[in-house]
């Protein structure tokens, strides 16, 4: 009876052990899986950069550009998911011209015929529009900040030039340095900052009172300190990806994507560029087709007198958008 009973007992532990052994084996396998990447799925190895070599890289990059001529396509997306409104315009194809510091001329024209849709000019300090489907011509200061309540027409040419010319890092402005991700993707972080002038509402082409494309300072007497710019460098290539750009009281005045960089005479520049104005509500999607850099371009090329027979709409004199009937010089575009 007792070799009986021991026998039992044993059966009974290996039965349980068993069980228990295949009760883990399950277990295990229904919380743990092995993936094996493929070679086209693994991640692009990591470049490192200190924070004086992103400055200087960033430095380079912004001098080597001093004037462009360009052939591009362009895709306006007025509104935005947040206004709940979004209005996709039809590709067009056109030019851009830009000279530092501030000097750019932007010409759109329609498919196939290249029929001029519309023609815009800023000096940095006032800027005039030319629509001739709607016989007028539109001018105001460069700095205006009057939003319309169709987005369309809260695009500026300066708005271009923010995004084209960068201005220079000093030795006296203070510079943060940080590692970010976003999904798969990783980045360096450059942010620029600048002392918060008292009652004044500086956007940020005018970071430490410097003009597009000039050197930024952060020499202005304060108390209190604010992002001027966030400069993201894509860590597979050092490549800069995103400069984001912040007006006071730390609102995003644009946000702008750089990708496809080429060779381009002695430098490269991005050929793809993304611009993002969260309180103009628009996107601007700009494709380069054909660049020249650094050639000398005339002033009068980037003169846009008011046609005859216009309407001329001053949005810096009359708040009420009034227009009047005013003659000039017939316009003279820029030689391609």
């Amino acid at each position: 009876m007792f070799i009986a009973r021991l026998k039992f007992s044993i059966r009974r532990i290996l039965w349980m052990a068993s069980s228990a052994a295949v009760l883990a084996s399950a277990v295990g396998c229904a919380v743990s899986q092995k993936t094996v990447v493929k070679p086209s799925q693994a991640p692009a190895a990591l470049q490192t950069a200190t924070k004086e070599q992103l400055i200087d890289s960033y430095n380079r990059q912004a001098q080597a550009i001093q004037s462009l001529n360009a052939g591009v396509s362009m895709k306006l997306t007025a509104g935005s998911a947040y206004s709940g409104v979004i209005e996709q315009y039809h590709e067009v194809n056109g030019f851009i011209l830009a000279a530092r510091p501030a000097s750019i001329r932007v010409i759109g024209q329609a498919p196939v015929v290249s029929k001029n849709i519309f023609d815009m000019v800023s000096d940095g300090s006032t800027f005039s529009i030319y629509i001739p489907s709607k016989n007028k011509f539109i001018v105001g200061p460069a700095n205006l900040e009057r939003r319309a309540e169709k987005p369309i027409e809260n695009l500026r040419p300066q708005h271009l030039v923010d995004a084209l010319f960068w201005p220079a890092i000093t030795d006296q402005t203070p510079v943060l340095f940080e590692e970010a991700s976003e999904g798969a993707s990783r980045f360096y972080i450059l942010t620029v900052v600048r002392a918060q002038a008292p009652h004044s509402i500086a956007r940020a082409s005018d970071a430490g009172n410097a003009m597009p494309g000039q050197p930024e300072s952060s020499q202005r007497p304060a108390a209190n300190w604010e992002i001027a710019r966030k400069i993201w460098f894509d860590r597979t290539d050092l490549r800069i990806s995103r400069v984001e750009n912040f007006a006071s009281s730390g609102k995003v005045d644009s946000d702008v994507a750089y990708a496809n960089w080429q060779n381009t005479a002695s430098t490269v520049y991005a050929w793809q560029i993304n611009v993002t104005r969260p309180s103009d509500d628009y996107q601007l999607q700009i494709t380069l087709k054909k660049l020249t850099v650094n050639e000398p371009i005339a002033a009068d090329r980037f003169a846009l007198p008011q046609p005859p027979g216009t309407d001329l709409v001053n949005l810096g004199e009359n708040p009420g958008g009034d227009t009047h009937k005013d003659s000039g010089q017939s316009p003279k575009e820029p030689q391609h």
